[in-house]
């Protein structure tokens, strides 16, 4: 069974700063793109980032120079360093693994993934 747990999240005022961390199990992690997602209430999930098993990283616009994506095989977990926070950041964020081993260019999109984590809410306040 394969499981992805995220944690982190909570209420953070703007400017501030929050790092969300996925936990992966039943699965050949390392074998795995990962991607963060997340869903503003209101709207539809929008892609936020991606890391492939070789470590390339691709970035919304929205988010780019502000959320850093990572991850560490040894512990099965990617993570997202969330800085410069601003209210529209506010969503449940989920964590995805992509199985494809090559590069696609479908990597925006929530059909590309296998898997998802049932999210983490992100608060950001003004």
């Amino acid at each position: 069974q394969v499981q992805l747990v995220e944690s982190g999240g909570g209420l953070v005022q703007a400017g501030g700063s929050l790092r969300l961390s996925c936990a992966a199990s039943g699965l050949t992690f390392g074998s795995y793109a990962m991607g963060w997602f997340r869903q503003a209430p209101g709207k539809e999930r929008e892609f936020v980032a991606r890391i492939t098993s070789a470590g390339g990283t691709y970035y919304a616009d929205s988010v780019w120079g502000r959320f850093t994506i990572s991850r560490d095989n040894a512990k099965n977990t990617v993570y997202l360093q969330m800085n410069s926070l601003k209210p529209e950041d506010t969503a449940v964020y989920y964590c995805a693994a992509d199985s494809t081993p090559l590069w696609v260019s479908s990597y925006t999109q929530s059909r590309q993934y296998d898997y998802w984590g049932q999210g983490a809410r992100v608060t950001v306040s003004s």
